[in-house]
């Protein structure tokens, strides 16, 4: 086999393992944040905090890398990335982290199944994405579209029996009051709030492919949409939580680690490879992978969370694996 046959092989799959790195990176966080969460971390300091640790970790290389091929900055750019910042490092990552606070990283995580729906029906709309109604590859969009939001909703509205396992059966793990007991009413708010997320991180995807045709440059938008979200989320916190100092302060424990890991991983890895890939395949091929990170995270949150499953989770997980 030439080396030529391994550089096609390469490209070819280049888009689909760095969506599969991402959304098991994804679930982790999840994870993680939601151990955090349950220990008192504020998300509105962790998004402001997360954010400004990838705008740091990814501003020195996006600096020296980008120096001779990033665009002039112009007002119309500048505009585009300040709703960016609004969009994912404000609005969607408070509205996500409040609503898995109220609920568990599984449905937080089955819920963001809508995601590729939303931005499969915007990027219709705005002609980034062209659908031919008697092709056979647009009758899969639409197809895998209606069963992701079908998906959603069994997880939503159905609970059904808990779904007993030898490690989710015992009572004096640690995590088990924290992770499982969730109240109607929670659950009912935790979905409006991720809901809301769901749109406002699809419109992200879709503002930053409009974004990416005038500043193709992935690290130099990455860093700055990470500082502008910084701010921005800095006047939200300040805002919403004034004269309460006390959330600012952060200690060497899993907060921190959650901060950090989410920083890097999930805010400046996810917005420069989403924005790598969406250049060559699109904004909904980005959001596709979404089912892949649901049955990821059930799995890790059963064992590590002591999250247990009931019959509406496992029918969505179901779906979900088929989808994957």
């Amino acid at each position: 086999m030439s080396k030529e046959w391994f550089k096609r092989v390469y490209v070819c799959t280049k888009p689909f393992l760095l969506m599969i790195f991402l959304q098991t990176g994804y679930a982790v966080n999840g994870l993680v944040v939601k151990s955090a969460l349950n220990k008192g971390l504020n998300h509105y300091t962790f998004a402001v905090y997360r954010n400004a640790i990838a705008a740091l970790a990814f501003g020195p290389f996006a600096f020296f890398l980008e120096k001779k091929v990033r665009p002039q900055m112009t007002i119309s750019v500048f505009l585009k990335i300040m709703l960016l910042g609004l969009l994912e490092p404000v609005m969607d990552q408070n509205l996500f982290f409040a609503g898995m606070k109220l609920t568990t990283a599984t449905f937080a995580a089955a819920m963001c199944n809508i995601v590729p729906a939303i931005t499969f029906v915007m990027a219709w709309m705005l002609r980034l994405e062209m659908v031919k109604i008697k092709s056979l590859h647009s009758q899969g969009k639409i197809i895998g579209t209606l069963v992701t939001v079908g998906g959603a909703m069994i997880m939503t509205l159905i609970r059904g029996p808990a779904i007993q396992f030898p490690w989710t059966n015992h009572h004096t793990l640690h995590h088990q009051n924290s992770a499982n007991i969730v109240s109607t009413q929670d659950q009912i708010k935790g979905s409006i709030m991720i809901a809301a997320s769901c749109f406002s991180l699809a419109s992200f995807f879709i503002v930053q492919a409009l974004t990416l045709k005038s500043y193709p440059a992935e690290l130099s938008l990455t860093a700055l949409v990470c500082m502008i979200g910084t701010l921005e989320g800095s006047i939200l916190t300040v805002m919403v939580e004034r004269g309460n100092a006390s959330i600012w302060s952060i200690n060497w424990d899993n907060k921190l680690f959650a901060t950090v890991y989410s920083g890097i991983m999930c805010s400046g890895c996810t917005y420069y490879i989403c924005g790598v890939v969406m250049q060559e395949r699109g904004p909904v091929f980005v959001t596709a992978f979404n089912p892949l990170g649901m049955v990821i995270i059930a799995v890790l949150g059963s064992f590590i969370l002591a999250e247990k499953l009931n019959l509406g989770r496992y029918i969505t997980i179901s779906i979900n694996s088929s989808l994957a």
